[in-house]
């Protein structure tokens, strides 16, 4: 059989001229199932276009089933906002064990170097300046004495000089 009319509008196919009548008439030869052994190798291209033609669209339903399939997303991430406090936690957890190490080790060289005629005072160094009591005590008194009238008198010193300038101030304001 001559398929001379089959070629050549597989030749106008591939320049692009073949009208949609023409291509529909190409569809239609490819779609037999005794198709010549030269012509087979385009057996596929225009078989593509009549399994395209018989694809399913989407139905109504289509909408509804992406929608669902959305909103069973989790809900999104928000930012946390990450305060001071947060940052420097690690530093406050480094210091702590620091200061516990410290603390420690000073509580372990302390107690195995311990000398407790070192660390005791020793009163019997000390000598009294006084032999009586009673002076004693009026020495004290006089000295404590002395301290309440110094302090007596910068609070009087104090209250003067903050009360100065109030008082100037009141006498440019009369004038």
């Amino acid at each position: 059989m001559d398929y001379k009319y089959i070629e050549q509008l597989i030749e106008r196919y591939w320049q692009c001229q073949t009208s949609l009548e023409e291509e529909q008439i190409l569809r239609a030869f490819f779609s037999q199932e005794q198709v010549p052994e030269n012509l087979r190798r385009y057996a596929p291209l225009f078989a593509y276009s009549r399994a395209a033609s018989q694809e399913q669209l989407p139905g109504d339903d289509f909408d509804s089933r992406i929608l669902a399939m959305t909103e069973d997303r989790p809900a999104p991430v928000r930012a946390r906002t990450v305060t001071m406090r947060s940052r420097l936690m690690p530093l406050f957890k480094a210091a702590a064990v620091v200061a516990i190490i410290v603390t420690i080790g000073n509580a372990a060289r302390f107690s195995a170097g311990h000398d407790a005629a070192k660390d005791d005072i020793n009163y019997a160094g000390y000598k009294d300046t006084y032999t009586d009591p009673a002076v004693a005590y009026d020495e004290m008194e006089n000295a404590l004495q002395l301290v309440s009238e110094g302090i007596s008198s910068a609070a009087a010193a104090d209250t003067a000089s903050k009360a100065a300038p109030a008082a100037g101030a009141d006498s440019t304001l009369k004038r």
